[in-house]
C-alpha cells in the first residue's frame, strides 16, 4: 500500500528575524563557539572607525554583533521575539522548540532534536544547551528534552514573527503532510453470498 508524502512549507510572512550564516558549517569548532557564545555583546569600533547597522545601515560606534553582522541598540531589540527574554531567537530555535511542543506525549532524546534542528549538529549542540539554560526546555539525566511553559511562549513568539500565526507544524523545516491512505475493501472469495430470492 502506497501512501503519498509531500512537504508542505508555510508561507513566511517577514524576514525581520535572526539567522545563522547559510555558510556556518565551514567555521572550525573553536570559532563557531566563540561567535555563538559572545553574539549580543556590544562592541566598540576602533578609533576612527565606525561599524554600519545590517539593517538601516546607519554607522554606529558601537553595536551588538552576531556572527559578523552589526545591530544598534534599537534595531537589536526591535529583533527579539515576544516571550524570548532576551534571548535572539532564529528557525533553529524555531525547530528545535517547535518539535518538542508536538511531542509532549514522549519525550525525544537530545540527538534526534539536534540532527532535525536544520543546522549543524555542532550548532544544534550549543543552540539546545543555550535553550535549557535559559528555562526553555528541560533535559533529563538520560538525554531526553521536553519543552517548559516559557518555551512555549518562546516558540509562539518567533512564530508570530516569522509566520504571523501562533506555531503550527506547518511551519518545521521539515513537516511531512501525509495522505490518509484509502484501504480497498476485500471481496469474500470464501463465503458465497445466499440470495435472497
Amino acid at each position: 500500500m502506497l501512501v503519498n508524502v509531500y512537504l508542505r512549507y508555510m508561507q513566511k510572512r517577514s524576514n525581520f528575524y535572526f539567522r545563522y550564516p547559510p555558510n556556518i558549517q565551514e567555521l572550525d569548532l573553536a570559532t563557531m563557539v566563540n561567535m555563538f557564545r559572545t553574539r549580543g555583546e556590544p562592541l566598540r569600533a576602533a578609533p576612527g572607525q565606525h561599524f554600519a547597522c545590517a539593517v538601516t545601515h546607519h554607522l554606529l560606534r558601537e553595536g551588538k554583533h552576531w556572527f559578523g553582522l552589526y545591530y544598534s541598540q534599537k534595531t537589536w531589540d526591535n529583533l527579539l521575539t515576544k516571550g524570548s527574554e532576551g534571548f535572539p531567537m532564529t528557525e533553529a530555535e524555531l525547530n528545535v522548540l517547535g518539535k518538542l511542543y508536538m511531542a509532549q506525549d514522549e519525550a525525544p532524546h537530545r540527538e534526534i532534536i539536534e540532527k532535525s534542528s536544520g543546522v549543524t549538529e555542532k550548532l544544534a549542540y550549543l543552540i539546545v544547551n543555550d535553550l535549557r539554560s535559559f528555562g526553555f526546555i528541560l533535559e533529563d539525566d538520560g538525554g531526553f528534552l521536553t519543552i517548559t511553559p516559557r518555551g512555549e511562549k518562546a516558540l509562539h513568539g518567533i512564530a508570530r514573527r516569522i509566520y504571523e500565526k501562533r506555531f503550527m507544524p506547518e511551519m518545521l523545516n521539515n513537516f511531512e503532510l501525509r495522505e490518509d491512505p484509502t484501504i480497498e475493501r476485500a471481496q469474500k472469495s470464501d463465503q458465497e453470498q445466499r440470495s435472497l430470492f
